[in-house]
């Protein structure tokens, strides 16, 4: 069955499944900045629009486009600056 999840006051809106390997979300963000500390290994994709990012330990902020992955360690917050709504896909291990 999906999960529905909301944060950050519904500017970000993900529903999780299971895919045939890994649990994932696939969801919507809206403009704003938004941080995450997830307790699992992220891959996370650019599916429509751009989020830039600044890793864990990294001093620059990057912008991945659609159809580009970053991955975020367990327990290493990152954050994240979004310009357009944007979606994503992003799979936990």
């Amino acid at each position: 069955m999906f999960k529905v999840n909301e944060y950050f006051g519904g500017k970000v809106v993900s529903i999780g499944f299971q895919t045939e390997t890994l649990p994932a979300t696939v969801g919507v963000m809206a403009p704003g900045e938004h941080e995450f500390c997830p307790n699992k290994k992220e891959t996370l994709t650019v599916v429509s629009g751009a989020l830039t990012v600044k890793l864990p330990g990294q001093d620059d902020w990057q912008t991945f486009k659609p159809g580009e992955s970053f991955e975020v360690s367990p327990n290493k917050a990152f954050q994240l600056q979004v310009a357009v709504d944007t979606a994503y896909l992003c799979t936990y291990e």
